[in-house]
């Protein structure tokens, strides 16, 4: 209600067929004029509009408020609520439960739903739909807020009570849910009467047709009204049976029209299974199967037993087309669960992988059985072909990278052919191919078992249907499946083995497994390929969970294929070193060296290199040295490379003069006069070609071998030290060999001359003239010696103090026994041989050893001593003469000897 005297510029005038409106409502229709300054209407739902009231008459026009009002929602006044104002009595409704049925008073939710008492808060309302914006207070509302409804209502209640309120509305809620049977509790005695009450009057008629003749008023009721219908009959009689005829021909046309999808069903299974489309057939069955699986009608019955007749047909089919081998996972999946949507008998999931499974299997000992008939075909009918020399020294590329250079021996080239390199052995072409075929067709064998052990083969419906009996098949399965990726990997190995390792293929399977002798075996880089595609093998089946223990038949296969290919490796480069004395070009460089130090390291070093990825350990795998008995087959192998590099010098050392090639010779032009007295015939002799072997030998004691032990350690060979011991045995006993052969051959000689020498024209030391100088013999023997000195500093400056020390020794010896062999000396004879014998001990003074040293002092101690200083005197004159008129010739004697000489 409004004052409009205090609200309306135009108040007073009569309010007839005009208008009002408030805060754009229009409230016309529930306005009431009680005068001039009032007017009482219902605005209707509020919106929290907010404007203005304009009031319209006829005399006044338009009126409008001087200010804005705002229009607020009322609050919902209860049944039992005080109001100041009269409240319609309408229907409720439960706004929050949608329901649209009145709900009658005495049900409505309780004032105080929490069960405590109400304190009002004094929280503007306006702050309040400020912070709930779209919310009410209101719990039947749909936009209830429990929050603004605590606020407004329990915003001093204590935490304890309002826990007490939450069981108090549990047990309003169960109370709720009890009410039907506590209603029909407390009326159990109402519903009692009410049976009384039927059953008396049940009684009273009947007694009442007993008592009467006539019958009780029902059963006259009765009669009348059968004698109506009787009469109704005979005069219809004739309509009604061409109208029931006519209603069989409309029921059996409504039945064909109603029923069609049954009748028309076989039909279209067949036009279906023709196209494809397995998906429409089976619904088309399921969706019969529930309406017509149990009828009993004959014609229905008949129809479906047809629709049976055809989806067994469709089970036969898609059971032959999942068995069908090659097939893809998709399709197995796909005819796997049309099989289990038709109920398919037995289990057709568990079939397919046990086809699978068989269809690799013989896949494999197909790919077996067609490379063993390429390899025994005509050449040249298949890529891979290589002859039996090719097939056994080829190298694989990718195991012969470019190496770097070691710092000697870059003259060095490799002696295999390169158009080698890019033919693949048949063996090899088989791994590949073999490994490739289990990885194309394993991991869909693994991913079938997979989904056949989850369920998600089947379809939902069957899933649920067989869950139970699936989950025992599948536990009854596990082991048969665990049987079969067994028997793959065992297939898989046994015919790399049988293809790799024909000796060591079982004797029972040699048939089958066998076909590839004749070929000799695969050389180490080959077999190194192999381990790589192996173990990609064995990570890419790793990569699909598959369980460790079912493929460690392959880590064993790659262990024993590491253990081959380092064993033939060695073997194979023991076999390239023996060939290495074929290219010795006899080129010595400053240092005394030929290539073949160099090439023989770099062979070994290469060897190593190659083996590198193959003793590397892969995840998972073995050392490959963890067996005493491998690691003593290495070391063999390894000492047996030494040995044979060694071989091969004692070889060339003592080869004929006629064999040498010097067509090639050609000497170190940083080196000055190298191989001087070769230039002129281009010639090399015997003590020239043990010089060099010698040299040679000096360098692998000192750096070879112990380069090679350390690229042995690095490798982490077993046994080094021994290798290193036996090796080194054997150079130093074939260096001592060569060393003996070599001075033997030189100091021989010159030993041979001194006695013809001293003794030539008949000299006789107890009767010959006064010295003037030293005879012709020792400067025979001086000569003899610098041409050694010459011919060992020509090839090795280091080898110089070790030859002219045993030289120097042999001469001072049979010097030495000359001199005591003679019985008596004269003045002049022991000063000649005095001199001579102080000559040569000066001349060669830096190469005297303890044994030579030996020798000049009984040599001299054999001569009588100087009686005069005249005679000392003299002999200083002579020594110094014969000095400076050679000392050109014994110039190279004055050069100081290294620290260390070996004798």
């Amino acid at each position: 209600m409004t004052n409009l005297d205090s609200i309306l510029k135009n108040g007073g005038h009569h309010f007839a067929d005009k208008g009002l409106t408030i805060c754009g409502h229009n409230c016309l229709l529930t306005a009431e004029w009680m005068s001039a300054s009032k007017i009482v209407c219902r605005v209707g739902q509020a919106k929290n509009d907010k404007g203005d009231i304009i009031v319209t008459t006829k005399s006044g026009g338009k009126g409008t408020s001087t200010v804005s009002f705002k229009l607020l929602k009322p609050e919902k006044i209860g049944i039992l609520d005080q109001s100041a104002v009269w409240v319609d009595e309408m229907n409720y409704y439960d706004m929050r439960t949608d329901r649209n049925k009145g709900i009658p008073p005495l049900s409505l939710r309780p004032a105080n739903p929490l069960g405590i008492e109400i304190e009002k808060g004094k929280f503007p309302q306006k702050d309040l739909e400020m912070l709930f914006p779209g919310m009410s207070a209101d719990f039947t509302s749909e936009n209830f807020s429990a929050a603004w409804y605590l606020i407004e209502n329990h915003s001093n209640t204590s935490f304890e009570q309002l826990k007490m309120a939450i069981t108090h509305l549990k047990r309003q809620a169960n109370k709720k849910s009890e009410g039907s049977l506590a209603y029909v509790k407390g009326g159990l005695s109402t519903f009692f009467e009410a049976q009384d009450a039927l059953s008396a009057i049940h009684q009273k008629l009947e007694a009442d047709g007993t008592e009467k003749v006539e019958g009780s008023m029902t059963q006259k009721l009765e009669n009348v009204l059968n004698r109506a219908s009787n009469t109704a009959d005979t005069l219809f009689q004739e309509v009604l049976g061409r109208k029931d005829k006519a209603d069989s021909t409309r029921n059996a046309l409504n039945v064909l029209q109603r029923f069609k999808f049954l009748f028309n069903l076989p039909l279209n299974i067949e036009r279906n299974i023709q196209k494809g489309d397995y998906d429409v057939v089976i619904n088309d069955y399921e969706k019969a199967k529930s309406l017509f699986g149990k009828t009993e009608v004959q014609v229905f019955k008949k129809y479906y037993a047809e629709v049976e007749t055809r989806i067994e047909a469709l089970r036969e089919l898609l059971l032959e087309k999942l068995l069908e081998t090659p097939s893809t996972l998709h399709d197995q999946k796909r005819y796997i669960r049309y099989l289990s949507d038709l109920h398919a008998p037995g289990d057709p999931a568990w079939q397919c992988i046990g086809a699978q499974h068989r269809w690799i299997l013989q896949l494999m000992h197909g790919c077996r059985e067609g490379c063993v008939r390429d390899l025994k075909g005509p050449p040249g009918l298949h890529s891979t072909s290589l002859d039996l020399d090719a097939e056994v020294r080829a190298s694989a590329p990718s195991h012969l990278g470019q190496t770097a250079s070691l710092k000697r021996g870059s003259s060095f080239q490799p002696g295999r052919d390169d158009a080698w390199r890019c033919k693949t052995p048949h063996r090899v072409a088989f791994v590949e191919k073999l490994t490739k075929l289990v990885l194309s067709q394993l991991p869909n064998f693994w991913k079938l078992w997979i989904s056949y052990v989850n369920g998600s083969l089947f379809s939902e419906t069957a899933e649920k249907s067989g869950h139970i009996e699936r989950s025992k098949n599948v536990r009854q399965r596990q082991n048969d499946f665990k049987k079969m990726i067994q028997e793959v990997m065992q297939c898989l190995v046994k015919l790399v083995r049988g293809a790799l390792l024909p000796l060591g293929a079982a004797e029972g399977s040699g048939r089958q497994l066998g076909g590839w002798e004749g070929k000799a075996e695969l050389s180490g880089p080959w077999l190194a390929h192999v381990i790589q595609t192996l173990r990609l093998t064995y990570e890419s089946l790793a990569a699909l969970e598959i369980p460790n223990d079912l493929l460690q038949t392959i880590q064993d296969l790659v262990l024993d294929l590491r253990v081959r290919c380092v064993l033939v490796t060695l073997q194979h480069t023991a076999e390239d070193i023996k060939r290495l004395a074929e290219k010795e070009d006899w080129v010595v460089d400053s240092e005394g060296l030929t290539s073949l130090p160099c090439r023989f390291e770099r062979c070994v070093v290469l060897s190593l290199q190659s083996l590198r990825g193959v003793l590397e350990c892969k995840p998972g795998e073995a050392s490959v040295f963890q067996h005493p008995k491998t690691q003593e087959e290495v070391c063999q192998l390894s000492i047996n490379i030494m040995q044979v590099f060694i071989y091969c010098l004692e070889q060339l050392s003592t080869k004929p003069d006629a064999d040498v090639d010097t067509a090639h010779l050609s000497v170190d032009v940083s080196s000055p006069d190298l191989f001087g007295s070769i230039h002129e015939d281009f010639s090399l002799t015997s003590e020239q070609r043990l010089l060099i072997v010698l040299s040679n030998c000096c360098y692998l004691e000192r750096h070879t071998f112990l380069n090679i032990a350390e690229h042995f350690e690095k490798h982490n060979f077993q046994g080094i030290e021994k290798i290193t011991q036996v090796s080194m045995a054997s150079l130093k006993d074939l260096d001592q060999r060569l060393f003996e052969s070599y001075i033997e051959l030189k100091a021989d000689p010159i030993v041979g001359s001194l006695e013809p020498g001293i003794y030539a024209g008949y000299f006789d030391w107890r009767d010959c003239l006064p010295p003037t100088g030293v005879r012709n013999y020792l400067k025979e023997a001086l000569v003899n010696i610098i041409a050694v000195h010459a011919e060992v500093f020509t090839v090795s400056k280091d080898l110089v103090p070790r030859v002219l020390s045993r030289v120097v020794e042999a001469v001072s010896e049979e010097l030495s026994r000359l001199m005591q062999c003679v019985s008596s000396f004269s003045r002049n004879g022991a000063l000649q041989a005095r001199l001579e014998i102080c000559t040569l001990r000066d001349t060669v003074a830096a190469h005297l050893t303890l044994e030579s040293r030996s020798s000049f002092k009984q040599a001299l101690e054999a001569l009588p001593q100087l009686s005069s200083g005249a005679d000392r005197k003299l002999l200083e004159e002579l020594l110094s003469r014969v000095k400076s008129g050679m000392h050109l010739q014994l110039a190279c004697f004055q050069a100081a000897p290294p620290p260390a000489v070996k004798t």
